[in-house]
């Protein structure tokens, strides 16, 4: 596992704890999601939630990709951005986004645990943005940001 990670999912987690006790309650679940059961709501419990629920990441096995898995995903990228409206490429750029996540097919280095193999692709260079393929457990909802590597990235499935 990539210690970064590991190292900004610990930072999260004590961070929710530090936050959960200074608004008068603490927890012991982790990640920290507010009391069900109590009526209170505040806005530092809104946003210690918000901070966890957006680390998640979703990518279990990352690999050098094929030509073949490249070639796909670059197809599959191009489709997608061309048949974007105007307005989604707008509200991208508005978000800072200016990568794309893409299936692509899965390769013999795939783990078997993936049920999708992603890739990146640079909506500003018009190209593949590293030769890396990410193997998902679980891909994220297609129109949604993901944290996936060091990619922000919008998530556009198959691109179809």
């Amino acid at each position: 596992m990539n210690t970064r990670i590991l190292k900004g999912a610990c930072l999260l987690t004590i961070g929710a704890i530090v936050a959960s006790a200074s608004v008068g309650s603490a927890h012991a679940q982790l990640p920290y999601l507010p009391n069900p059961f109590s009526n209170r709501s505040s806005a530092a419990e809104t946003i210690v939630t918000a901070a966890v629920v957006a680390t998640v990441v979703y990518f279990i096995a990352k690999h050098e990709a094929t030509e073949r898995q490249r070639q796909v995903a670059e197809m599959r990228a191009r489709q997608s951005y061309a048949g974007m409206s105007a307005k989604r490429k707008a509200s991208m750029k508005a978000k800072k986004v200016r990568y794309i996540a893409v299936d692509t097919e899965k390769g013999a280095a795939t783990s078997p645990k993936a049920r999708k193999t992603v890739m990146i692709y640079d909506t500003q260079t018009q190209k593949v943005a590293s030769n890396t393929a990410y193997d998902v457990e679980k891909a994220p909802d297609v129109g949604s940001t993901a944290k996936i590597d060091n990619y922000s990235a919008e998530y556009v499935g198959s691109g179809q």
